[in-house]
C-alpha cells in the first residue's frame, strides 16, 4: 500500500514525539541506574573523603580528597603502615571518622621513646614523618583484634597514644589508597 504525503508527515510527527519521549524515558532510566550503582559503590566498595585536619601532614594535606577502599578489609586485616579510615573509639568523645596510619598490630609491643617508635623493641623506619615525636609513650601491648594507630603529624595528632586506647578492628571502615585532589598531589598513598 502506498502512503500519501500527509500519512508520511503524520508518521514523522508521531515518531518525533515518541522519539523525544523515549529519549527522556531512557535518560531517566540511565540516571536512576547510575544513582543506584553509585550508592552501592559508596556503601560497599569505594568512598571519596575530604580531609578536615592536619593530623596526617605531610602525607595528607588539609582539604585533600582521598579515595577509601571499603571492600579490602572484608578479605584481609590492615597491615602496618597502611593509612586507614575508622570510627573513633567512644572514649575519644568524637563521632566523625578519623584517618591515621596503622603502627601496632595485635600482640605487638609499641613504645615511643627518644623521638622514635619501637615495635617489639625494633625501631620503626618512618621516612614519611616531617618531625619526630617529642613525647615518650609505653611500652604497651596491643590486645587481640585491635590496632595501635598514629597520625603522621605525630606532635599534633589525636591518636592511640593520646586516648590511651585501642582501635578495634570492627571500627575500621577502609584503606585510604589514592589522593585525587588537588591534581598536583594526585597519586597513591604511601
Amino acid at each position: 500500500m502506498l502512503q500519501t504525503k500527509e500519512d508520511l508527515n503524520q508518521t514523522d510527527e508521531g515518531s518525533t514525539i515518541k522519539g523525544f519521549g523515549g529519549f527522556i524515558k531512557e535518560t531517566l532510566s540511565i540516571l536512576v541506574i547510575a544513582f543506584i550503582l553509585s550508592m552501592i559503590l559508596k556503601a560497599f566498595v569505594v568512598e571519596a573523603r575530604v580531609i578536615p585536619s592536619g593530623s596526617m601532614l605531610p602525607t595528607i594535606q588539609i582539604d585533600d580528597r582521598v579515595l577509601v577502599n571499603k571492600f579490602i578489609y572484608r578479605f584481609q586485616t590492615p597491615k602496618r603502615l597502611e593509612v586507614i579510615v575508622f570510627e573513633p573509639p567512644p572514649e575519644t568523645g568524637h563521632h566523625e571518622d578519623f584517618i591515621k596510619r596503622v603502627i601496632g598490630l595485635p600482640g605487638e609491643t609499641v613504645e615511643v621513646r627518644n623521638g622514635k617508635v619501637f615495635i617489639d623493641g625494633e625501631s620503626l623506619e618512618e621516612n614519611y614523618l616531617q618531625e619526630a615525636p617529642d613525647y615518650n609513650f609505653g611500652p604497651v601491648v596491643v590486645p587481640p583484634n585491635c590496632l595501635f594507630v598514629m597520625g603522621d603529624n605525630r606532635n599534633k595528632s589525636f591518636d592511640s597514644h593520646m586516648w590511651n586506647g585501642w582501635l578495634t578492628l570492627d571500627n575500621v571502615k577502609g584503606k585510604a589508597f589514592f589522593t585525587y585532589w588537588p591534581f598536583n598531589r594526585m597519586g597513591t598513598m604511601k
